[in-house]
């Protein structure tokens, strides 16, 4: 009798530790799945790119009042939804600024930096981080020292991704070999929501001085 309830416990026990990593699973899955969005601003820029500042700007405002209302305890259908999905821990009772700094940074890469150093920061932004975060979540592996919150698998992920993109834009090796580092060793920085502006403008920056300009 006493051996079925230790393995009941047990069990229980089990049951709580893995609920909490398919949550934080299924979030990281949300969050970046929108994350990934953003490589659609090349495109939308190449069109119009007014059109495309204006409706990033809209967005982020949009956003911060749906996320003022879900504070205040009135949230918005949908949008507050998914913002509690997608957010982290560390966000939980606060503004989840994740989404305003994803919008600026898209926007400061487009108004810096001109082709084809402004797609490759908003590529980085958008795949590099994108996938570090989610395979940095979904595959274990070792932590990268003094930076706990960083995993190896994740940063290979974002160099792998940086590199690949850049590559196929630039045609260039080395250009690629270097963008896809500097992406990953700004992903690494601990800045927070924060590396959705110093990744674009980091790697832009580099970019600029990399590459021929359009």
């Amino acid at each position: 009798m006493q051996d079925n309830q230790e393995l009941l416990r047990q069990a229980a026990s089990e049951r709580v530790k893995v609920i909490p990593s398919v949550t934080r699973v299924q979030g990281e899955v949300v969050r970046k799945s929108l994350h990934l969005l953003v490589s659609l601003v090349p495109l939308f820029a190449s069109v119009d790119l007014g059109a495309t500042l204006a409706l990033l700007t809209a967005g982020i405002l949009f956003y911060a009042f749906a996320e003022t209302s879900r504070l205040r305890g009135n949230p918005i259908l949908i949008v507050s939804d998914i913002t509690l999905i997608a957010s982290r821990e560390r966000d939980m009772g606060g503004f989840v600024l994740g989404p305003v700094t994803l919008g600026l940074g898209a926007m400061l890469s487009l108004i810096l930096y001109p082709l084809p150093a402004a797609n490759i920061a908003i590529f980085a932004l958008a795949f590099g981080d994108g996938f570090a975060s989610l395979v940095g979540t979904t595959v274990r592996g070792p932590r990268i020292p003094l930076l706990r919150s960083k995993t190896l698998s994740g940063s290979l992920a974002c160099f792998a991704a940086v590199f690949i993109v850049t590559l196929r834009i630039t045609q260039n090796p080395i250009s690629a070999l270097t963008l896809a580092g500097v992406a990953t060793f700004l992903e690494a920085a601990p800045v927070g929501d924060f590396d959705n502006i110093l990744i674009p403008f980091g790697v832009g920056m580099i970019a600029v001085k990399l590459l021929p300009l359009s």
